[in-house]
């Protein structure tokens, strides 16, 4: 018996969310009377050192070449071999795009209860218990599980990055007995997207523009690139505004793009449709800054500016980059 978390990888490096699902799980592991065991898989477990520097009690790597891209049959069958190897009940990870299909899939395969989406974890009479957001953030609904195994994707920034330290666990390694004719996949070209911005599920701070920029598109989200940049923050856009062609869909925020949680999200010209609140309503901090002072955002921003995004944000940059010396 033991609580396993896959501590997803990007370019050879743990991806940051996969140590706060950790963090999480040696709490889990504690209150169930068990161990924390963390799973790496990928071509070498160069990244192990790394990860013991997180607590988990072991560290099982899972190596080889047809494990050095990411392809979802060949890692759901490591994954496989890492649950039975660490005798796992209990088996989470970040609700990365990645860690969505995983934990379905592997799921399905074990015949184990599957909660996506996860905001938090804990136990009650020695069972775990997931729980989960729903009804765009208005309800907190408590998934149960009744199978032996429970597999869990948990939203990203849910939990506190913890703190590395001396490096502990032992490190051992399992065997997948994986060739590349038991891969369904097979992998043609890739190419990336990758420009160098700071992630949006990653991110502590996002400033997000909407339909408010449509006076000048091109000139309203250089204002909003600008203040993102002075706070080294990401940027977030509301589906109007992706909809209507002003900034690409990988920047969505809410229901039909992604859900993110910072510690500060500046809402730029975004009225507060319900489908942008589900997917940026955990956040910490909210700001909205809208000429409409009756907008719905304003009903969940914890302050708000009643102006023109087109004066308030230069302002506002101007201003941040005074205070951090920029």
């Amino acid at each position: 018996m033991s609580v396993l978390v896959w501590i997803e990888q990007s370019n050879s490096s743990p991806v940051g969310s996969s140590f706060e699902v950790l963090g999480k799980a040696r709490e889990i592991a504690g209150a169930l009377g068990t161990q924390s065991v963390a799973v790496l898989i990928g071509a070498d477990a160069a990244a192990a050192e790394t990860v013991r520097t997180y607590g988990a009690d072991t560290v099982l790597t899972v190596s080889s070449p047809v494990l050095a891209n990411y392809r979802l049959s060949a890692y759901v069958k490591a994954l496989r071999k890492a649950v039975e190897a660490a005798g796992a009940t209990v088996v989470l990870m970040a609700a990365t795009v990645r860690g969505r299909e995983v934990a379905a899939v592997l799921g399905s395969e074990l015949d184990a209860g599957y909660a996506p989406d996860a905001v938090d974890l804990r136990v009650d009479d020695g069972k775990l218990v997931a729980v989960r957001s729903v009804y765009s953030n208005n309800i907190l609904a408590d998934v149960t599980f009744n199978s032996p195994v429970q597999v869990v994707s948990v939203r990203q920034r849910s939990f506190p990055m913890p703190e590395p330290g001396a490096a502990s666990g032992e490190v051992k390694a399992v065997d997948a007995g994986l060739s590349e004719s038991d891969v369904l996949e097979k992998l043609v070209e890739i190419k990336s997207t990758d420009t160098g911005e700071v992630s949006l599920t990653d991110a502590s701070i996002i400033v997000s523009g909407g339909r408010g920029v449509s006076a000048d598109p091109a000139k309203g989200f250089e204002l909003v690139v600008q203040l993102a940049s002075a706070l080294g923050a990401a940027v977030g856009a509301s589906r109007a505004a992706v909809d209507a062609g002003y900034i690409p869909y990988k920047h969505q925020v809410g229901q039909t793009g992604k859900t993110v949680k910072p510690d500060l999200y500046i809402a730029a010209g975004i009225s507060g449709a319900i489908q942008h609140l589900a997917g940026m309503g955990g956040s910490k901090l909210i700001v909205a800054i809208n000429k409409d002072g009756e907008a719905p955002i304003f009903e969940k921003a914890n302050y708000g500016i009643v102006g023109d995004l087109y004066q308030v944000l230069p302002a506002l940059t101007a201003e941040f980059k005074k205070r951090l010396g920029k």
